[in-house]
């Protein structure tokens, strides 16, 4: 019963969290042939958070974005990048090409991302 009331809560993640993974995509897509792909794909990792962290807030668990969830949401989302990061470049090394090899990093990451921002958002501060 407890999770059919985290339902809605996590249909809305994941609808934040499509238009996230699509600005990023298409921004690390547009740049990455044109620049280095780690920079491209922080770029857009950048840009996504900053839209990601307001819908987040306000959309997904209709909280007021304040320092202290900002802060968090910047750590759960460091630890994320990193992750990000790794596995990119994981999936590069293994012959993926630089335009499919965010899909399976996305498949991985977001998962885990929403575990640690659910911790963010629904602490007590």
């Amino acid at each position: 019963m407890k999770q059919l009331k985290r339902l809605p809560e996590f249909i809305r993640f994941v609808m934040v969290g499509v238009f996230a993974t699509a600005l990023h995509y298409g921004i690390y897509f547009l740049l990455q042939k044109f620049i280095n792909v780690n920079i491209a794909y922080t770029l857009g990792y950048v840009l996504s958070f900053i839209a990601n962290f307001y819908l987040t807030a306000y959309f997904t668990f209709g909280k007021k974005p304040s320092w202290s969830k900002a802060f968090g949401f910047g750590g759960a989302h460091l630890f994320n990048y990193l992750l990000h990061i790794g596995l990119l470049n994981t999936f590069l090394w293994l012959g993926l090409s630089k335009a499919i090899a965010p899909i399976p990093v996305f498949a991985i990451a977001i998962p885990v991302n929403f575990l640690l921002v659910r911790f963010v958002f629904k602490r007590k501060g």
